[in-house]
């Protein structure tokens, strides 16, 4: 009984408060639906997700019919070749990738396929002319003299500045890989019909000197079938248990991230009321009564582990139904929703033990409105709430190590993203609840020198 008249003290001093139940749960809330918003459109522009590239094809020939083909087999990638029923200039598709109302334009010049056919052709015949030969010789140098000469023939590649490097570096080498596999084509074709006739000049200039003729009809043929076959294919696959191919989302990244980060925040509350009662004469009052401290505190704890759990749950349900009214990917919160429910539980008492402590070493409230909010923030940002931990420096992500939103937030992706279970988070939820054990034996021990000069 005197824990649960604890319990409904707490809860009923929170429900008075609020202007603190808004911060508790619009905050979290409200960071959600921002930083889910701003990261899908940032992943727009990096690529890991639909993106819409201006496409130009003065050519109209083979290269941008294979070029269309194999970006439009990406799911990620729309072409654009008209804009309100118009072709796209040149200089009007710069001016909007300098806007940022797009982020790449892919522009092929005319009679681009011809002049790489035929470069191919002057390669091909190069590399097949003997140095012995002073006709060939010539013909060698003349066409080596030709191609220095002639310039190469260019794909134009326009991107908004604001586009990161390692999307411009992946969009570059998938095009060069494509124009590879059109070149490979082009050169075994030409392969395939000049070859022959290099034979059969070689032998007839070899017969040549004993009178004799090649026979008619014996010259080998060359198919060029082959410069389309590829001998070495690329699997893709999940290092997962579950060996799903999926990447994680911006949902799925933000949810459980800014969830946390909401929850660790009651440590104001919680660590402000428990001075208010230091101040006030409250908690001497209730110590004069048949009631232990240790009462005292386990009805705080319920009472906030509540709330957290309340908390999570409502920014859960706005990630898996608001938060896709906004144009974001469902949440897949994975196939072990009793795992979920034990890292929110265990994070909530973590976050409940940091606020008891907090309350128990700070003297004033300003103290504990200073400390613990920038407290909470640095040990988001070193946990990855605000920026992924594998870019950060690597003593940076040796620190964060030490942050138990860290543990929370790599429990939550085992979970979400990795199709993990209880047995796989268990180590994460182990340091939660030794955070919190270290935090209320610490908080008790001050408490315990503390009680003999006063609270």
């Amino acid at each position: 009984m005197q824990l649960c008249a604890t319990v409904y003290k707490e809860l009923l001093l929170l429900a008075r408060d609020r202007a603190g139940l808004l911060v508790l749960f619009l905050m979290p809330a409200a960071l959600v639906v921002v930083i889910s918003l701003v990261q899908e459109n940032v992943l727009k522009t990096t690529g890991e997700t639909d993106i819409q590239i201006l496409f130009i094809d003065r050519d109209r020939q083979q290269l941008g019919k294979v070029i269309a083909a194999q970006l439009e087999k990406s799911a990620a990638v729309k072409i654009v070749r008209q804009i309100k029923g118009r072709d796209i200039a040149e200089p009007a598709a710069r001016k909007m990738i300098a806007d940022g109302d797009y982020q790449i334009c892919i522009v092929l010049p005319e009679k681009l396929t011809e002049r790489i056919q035929e470069r191919a052709v002057q390669q091909i015949r190069s590399a097949f002319a003997s140095e012995t030969s002073p006709a060939d010789t010539l013909e060698k140098v003349g066409e080596k003299q030709y191609m220095e000469n002639d310039r190469m023939p260019q794909m134009i590649l326009y991107f908004d500045p604001m586009v990161q490097g390692s999307f411009r570096a992946a969009m570059r080498h998938s095009l060069q890989s494509m124009i590879l596999a059109l070149e490979m084509e082009i050169k075994a074709r030409i392969i395939a019909e000049t070859l022959p006739l290099q034979i059969r000049s070689i032998f007839e200039r070899a017969l040549q000197p004993y009178g004799m003729e090649f026979p008619s009809g014996m010259s080998p043929s060359v198919g060029s079938a082959w410069g389309k076959e590829r001998i070495l294919e690329i699997s893709t696959r999940c290092a997962s248990e579950e060996g799903t191919g999926k990447l994680p989302t911006s949902v799925q990244q933000n949810v459980p991230a800014w969830a946390l980060f909401g929850m660790f925040f009651i440590v104001v509350p919680l660590g402000g009321a428990i001075i208010r009662e230091k101040q006030e004469g409250t908690l001497l009052r209730l110590l004069t009564m048949p009631v232990s401290y240790l009462s005292i505190l386990s009805g705080k704890i319920i009472a906030y582990v509540l709330v957290c759990i309340i908390q999570f749950l409502i920014i859960l349900l706005m990630g898996i139904y608001c938060l896709p009214l906004l144009g974001t990917p469902v949440l897949e919160t994975g196939s072990s929703p009793g795992a979920v429910m034990a890292v929110v539980c265990s994070a909530a008492l973590a976050a409940s033990g940091y606020g008891i402590i907090l309350g128990t070493v700070c003297r004033s409230y300003e103290q504990a409105a200073m400390f613990g909010p920038v407290s909470i923030v640095i040990a988001a940002a070193l946990g990855g709430i605000m920026v992924p931990v594998y870019i950060m420096p690597r003593i940076m992500q040796q620190i964060s190590a030490f942050s138990p939103l860290a543990w929370g937030l790599n429990a939550f992706t085992d979970i979400f993203v990795r199709g993990g279970n209880l047995q796989t988070v268990l180590p994460e939820i182990l340091l939660l609840l030794a955070f919190f054990a270290l935090n209320m034996a610490g908080a008790w021990q001050i408490f315990i020198r503390r009680a003999g000069k006063g609270i």
